[in-house]
C-alpha cells in the first residue's frame, strides 16, 4: 500500500521534514519525495511569497493478522454471552492446533446449560461452525461448564443400563426423549453391553430419540427367555453384560452433532 503525504515548510527541506514529521518517519526510513513547489521569498518583504511544498511517499506493507480458528471462536463465545447479558461469566480455553475446549464458569450459569444442556449444546455448535469457517478445516470445538457434560453422559449410561434390563425382564420397549447423535451413541454403548437388550434410534431432526427394548434373536435362543418348570412360576433368567459387544455409532465418531462441514 502506498501513502503519500504534502509537507510545507519556509524551504525545501523545512517541507520535507515537515512530510517526515507526519508519518513519524525516523532518521532510517525509506521514502521517495518530489518538490512540488519551490520557496518563493515576498517582494520586499511584504508582498508575494510563496512556501516550499513536497510530496513524499513510503509503501506499507499490508499486514492482515488472521486469527486462528480457536481464537475466532473464543471470541464469538464471549460476544454471545455478552449478548445474553452475562457478564459475571469467564471462560476458561485450552487450546491447541486441532481443538479447543472452552470451560464456562460463574453464579448465573444455569443459564448456559439450559434444559437437559439445550443451551449449551446449541452453543457449542455454532461455536463450531464459526471456528469451522475459518479455514475451512475440520476443528473440534468443545464448550462445557464445569464437569456437567460429565456428570450427564453419566447419566446418560446409567439410564441406558436401567432400561436395558427392564427390556429383558418385562419383555417391552422404551422410548426415551429426543437427544443429539452423542447422546444417542452413549445410550446405544451402555444397552448393547447387556444381553438380551437393544437399542435403535426413531424419529427424524430434532425428534429423533432413542428406543430400547428387548433382543428377539436373544429371546428366541433362551425360549422365550423363562425356564418353565412344572406346577411352578416361569423364572425368567437374569440379563447377562456383555462389555465386547460393539456400540452402534450414530455420531460418526466426531462427538457432539459429528463433524461440521
Amino acid at each position: 500500500m502506498i501513502k503519500e503525504v504534502i509537507g510545507t515548510g519556509e524551504t525545501e527541506q523545512e517541507a520535507l521534514e515537515n512530510a517526515k514529521s507526519q508519518l513519524e518517519l525516523g532518521e532510517d526510513a525509506e521514502y521517495d519525495f518530489e518538490v512540488i513547489q519551490r520557496a518563493e521569498k515576498k517582494v520586499l518583504g511584504l508582498f508575494g511569497g510563496k512556501q516550499a511544498k513536497v510530496k513524499l511517499t513510503i509503501e506499507i506493507e499490508d499486514v492482515v493478522e488472521k486469527k486462528s480458528p480457536a481464537d475466532t471462536a473464543e471470541k464469538f463465545l464471549r460476544d454471545v454471552i455478552d449478548a445474553m447479558n452475562l457478564k459475571e461469566l469467564t471462560i476458561e480455553a485450552e487450546k491447541t492446533d486441532e481443538s479447543a475446549v472452552f470451560n464456562i464458569e460463574g453464579e448465573d450459569v444455569g443459564y448456559i446449560i439450559g434444559r437437559r444442556g439445550e443451551t449449551l449444546d446449541a452453543l457449542q455448535y455454532l461455536t463450531s461452525l464459526v471456528a469451522n469457517h475459518v479455514d475451512n478445516s475440520y476443528f473440534k470445538i468443545t464448550v462445557n461448564t464445569g464437569n456437567y457434560r460429565e456428570k450427564r453422559e453419566k447419566t446418560l449410561e446409567i439410564l441406558g443400563r436401567k432400561l436395558a434390563f427392564k427390556a429383558v425382564k418385562t419383555g417391552k420397549k422404551t422410548s426415551l426423549e429426543p437427544m443429539n447423535p452423542y447422546e444417542r451413541r452413549i445410550i446405544h454403548t451402555s444397552v448393547q453391553k447387556v444381553r438380551g437388550a437393544i437399542s435403535w434410534s426413531e424419529g427424524e431432526n430434532a425428534n429423533r430419540h432413542v428406543v430400547v427394548g428387548p433382543d428377539p434373536k436373544s429371546r428366541q435362543r433362551r425360549g422365550g427367555g423363562y425356564n418353565n418348570r412344572r406346577g411352578g412360576r416361569p423364572q425368567q433368567k437374569r440379563p447377562e453384560v456383555n462389555p465386547d459387544r460393539k456400540p452402534l455409532d450414530e455420531s460418526n465418531g466426531s462427538g457432539l452433532y459429528g463433524r461440521i462441514d
